[in-house]
């Protein structure tokens, strides 16, 4: 390789890294606030949450805790909201400083991988030009800090259908005491203490909470649909504010929406039920194509090979 080729890799590679740092100066600095971001700190502290600071199960301490509290407070600063990563990080119970700090340290420990994996090329005796390194570092990095955002978005799926199912319990609980003669909020608290598991008890947190500051059931019912991103919720707390002074009908209405949570359950499950009928199919035919190259590998050898 010439030597001026390896004086434009290396000003490339300068100048990159010159540009991330610059980034990185700029992203960590504190930012001046703007007015979104000091309407939306204002409409947080005058909405406090319904999830209880049980379920929020991250004890962050020292440096780490320090880098998810700066990069909180740079993204507020900014008006950057993350409205999808907060619900999800709400249905699993942690903060939202500790995900960006274990975003940010895999990132730094993806930067890592590229100059590591190419000095031991380097130690191998292979031979690696100046921009391999800086390649697998981007790369690197981006897969790690991309893989809590994947690994949250998994996991948060699959508590949503949980609470789903609980929600389907829980409206045929609420319709049950209503029948008994119970008003619809005692209903509601009845209902919750009844069931079992962290569905039941996020509902239960929440009615108390509703009870302690004065709010409506169905009003906590609905910020914590919000909260949660579970649209059930939210359809739960809209229709018992417009139907709150008539039981009939809201007993009608609870019974209809358990009906169609369980429908919607059981088509979900038997969709998933034929995706994995056909994923084993596809598995099957690829061995039965394998076992007949293998079958029909020494023919084809002596074949091609006749002297």
């Amino acid at each position: 390789m010439s030597t001026t080729v390896l004086l434009v890799y290396a000003l490339v590679a300068g100048a990159l890294v010159g540009f991330g740092l610059l980034g990185a100066l700029v992203a960590v600095r504190p930012a001046k606030p703007t007015i979104a971001g000091v309407l939306a700190e204002l409409d947080a502290s005058r909405a406090p949450s319904t999830i209880s600071a049980a379920f929020v199960r991250e004890g962050l301490t020292g440096w780490r805790g320090s880098l998810g509290t700066s990069l909180t407070q740079a993204l507020v600063n900014r008006g950057i909201v993350l409205t999808s990563t907060r619900s999800n990080l709400n249905v699993m119970g942690r903060s939202l400083e500790g995900f960006l700090a274990t975003t940010v340290i895999l990132g730094g420990c993806g930067l890592l991988f590229g100059p590591v994996a190419v000095g031991l090329m380097y130690v191998m005796g292979l031979e690696a030009g100046p921009a391999l390194p800086l390649a697998l570092a981007v790369l690197f990095a981006v897969f790690a800090a991309a893989a809590p955002t994947l690994e949250l978005r998994s996991q948060a799926a699959k508590r949503r259908r949980d609470f789903r199912h609980a929600v389907g319990a829980f409206l045929d609980l609420v319709a049950m005491n209503l029948a008994g003669g119970r008003g619809v909020p005692e209903a509601l608290t009845t209902a919750a203490q009844v069931g079992g598991g962290w569905p039941f008890s996020r509902l239960r947190d929440t009615l108390a909470f509703a009870r302690l500051q004065g709010m409506t059931p169905w009003a906590a019912l609905g910020r914590l649909g919000e909260e949660l991103d579970i649209e059930e919720l939210r359809d739960l707390s809209a229709a018992l504010t417009l139907v709150a002074d008539d039981g009939a009908k809201i007993r009608a209405s609870l019974s209809a929406r358990a009906a169609t949570l369980r429908r919607r359950e059981l088509a979900e499950a038997e969709g998933k039920a034929g995706e994995r009928s056909q994923s084993m199919l596809i598995a099957q035919l690829l061995i039965c194509f394998g076992f007949l190259l293998f079958l029909a590998y020494p023919a084809v050898y002596n074949i091609f090979n006749v002297s």
